[in-house]
């Protein structure tokens, strides 16, 4: 069993106890290849130049005219995508960087190798089998899903990897996979609406009963959430893997793995629906794809209120190291309350005071998360230079964040009316219990008892 360490005694000063940061000494003598900006720098050429690729390929197939359109419809159902997905992200929000990235990489990259795999492929089958028809089934409904969910998978990998301290559980990974997805649906929705315009531009069709107009309803109004559904069940594979204890290596090799099969499985099904008769779609829509929709929503917002009771149980302990004050666990486990301290924060001392608020309640929650982790004998070998780092930041931010989450605290904490008190004296000497006004509410929290959570 892993030993766990005490809590922090209170600190002394804005530095006291606190770790001043990570140890820089293994950068000073890295590699140049293992700095961080030659890193991000040939991570962002190379999203850079498969967007370039990707652009110049999309547009020879769909013509100028047919990708403005194409892009232009596209892009619709973009922003209420990434919008759901922080909503979901909303207690412990992860960098804009790595959302950036794995839309970036769902967009470019997956969506590069997805076309040339398979075109490739197709162009392959038709020619071993003679059979262009079966071809273009077969890519459909089995080579598409494996080369399209692989390549989203990508993405989540690599900042399941190297980007593990924003990776700490399900919502990340359902968060990451989503936007990663998104990013694919808006490049492939682009090319099939841009070739749909193509199609309706030959043909003379105008209108509601144009291809372009039922390519638009099935692919952006019926399914703009297909795509990251499937690659959401792949999320969730890495997100219960990041809970795994580092011991458990087949588990967590597993999980991602089962996740990503379910995907294509899933994915498969979608792409051969239009193969199962003449309502073989509404059929899949209906049946499988609704439900699976709605349960995994539900998986999700359960999983969130989880984590808002993990931050109420496991910060309490931190108040009485005196780290943090009585209201602090109250307030920053209910997203009303944090939203209000946000909004205290703004009004009083402007955007800037907001700002380290809604820094302070991410690091809190990221501490919380930690500290959980610790206690289920799940913590990474950094446990305690981590917490010291996460100490020191809420340290920082103190004089702006707590008195805004105490009037949040009290502006939301349950009031519970006090029954009346009965007409007669009570027992011992007699007090005055039956006379004046019955005692005035009072709330049910009490932001200032340090033995509430």
């Amino acid at each position: 069993m892993a030993t766990f360490p005490a809590y922090p005694t209170y600190p002394s000063g804005p530095a006291g106890g606190a770790a001043d940061g990570p140890a820089d000494g293994a950068l000073r003598h890295a590699h140049w290849w293992q700095r961080k900006w030659v890193r991000y720098g040939a991570l962002i050429s190379l999203l850079a130049l498969s967007g370039l690729v990707i652009l110049a390929l999309v547009r020879q197939q769909t013509g100028t005219e047919g990708f403005l359109v194409g892009l232009g419809l596209a892009v619709l159902p973009v922003p209420l995508l990434i919008a759901a997905f922080r909503w979901l992200d909303r207690v412990e929000p992860g960098p804009w960087r790595n959302l950036l990235f794995a839309f970036a990489w769902g967009a470019c990259a997956a969506a590069l190798i997805a076309i040339v795999a398979n075109s490739f492929a197709t162009r392959w089958i038709a020619t071993a089998t003679a059979d262009p028809s079966s071809a273009d089934t077969l890519g459909a409904t089995v080579i598409a899903p494996i080369v399209e969910e692989s390549a989203k998978a990508a993405a989540v990998l690599l900042l399941f990897l190297f980007r593990r301290r924003d990776f700490t559980g399900i919502v990340d990974g359902v968060v990451i996979a989503g936007v990663t997805a998104t990013g694919f649906a808006f490049t492939e929705n682009t090319l099939y609406l841009g070739n749909a315009f193509g199609t309706d531009q030959l043909s003379g069709d105008r209108g509601l009963a144009s291809v372009t107009a039922a390519t638009f309803f099935v692919r952006v109004v019926m399914s703009p959430f297909a795509h990251p559904l499937f690659t959401v069940l792949t999320g969730i594979g890495f997100g219960i893997a990041a809970l795994s204890a580092d011991r458990r290596r087949l588990r967590r090799g597993l999980l991602p793995l089962a996740g990503l099969l379910l995907a294509m499985g899933m994915h498969a099904v979608w792409n051969g629906s239009s193969n199962f008769g003449e309502y073989g779609f509404f059929a899949v829509y209906g049946a499988f794809m609704v439900p699976a929709f709605g349960l995994l929503t539900f998986l999700v917002i359960w999983t969130r209120q989880r984590e808002l009771k993990t931050v109420r149980t496991e910060l309490p302990a931190y108040t009485a190291a005196g780290w943090l004050t009585a209201p602090e666990p109250y307030a920053l486990g209910s997203m009303r309350a944090r939203r209000l301290a946000r909004e205290y924060a703004a009004r009083r001392f402007g955007k800037a005071a907001a700002r380290s608020v809604a820094q302070y309640e991410a690091y809190a929650t990221s501490l919380a998360f930690l500290r959980h982790r610790g206690r289920l004998g799940r913590a990474d070998a950094d446990f305690v230079v981590r917490e010291r780092e996460l100490l020191h930041e809420l340290w920082r931010r103190r004089e702006v964040a707590r008195p805004c989450l105490a009037y949040a605290a009290r502006a939301t904490a349950p009031v519970v009316p006090v029954p009346a008190p009965a007409p007669w004296p009570g027992y011992g000497y007699g007090g005055n219990y039956g006379y004046g006004h019955p005692p005035a509410p009072y709330p049910a929290y009490s932001p200032y008892n340090p033995y509430q959570s």
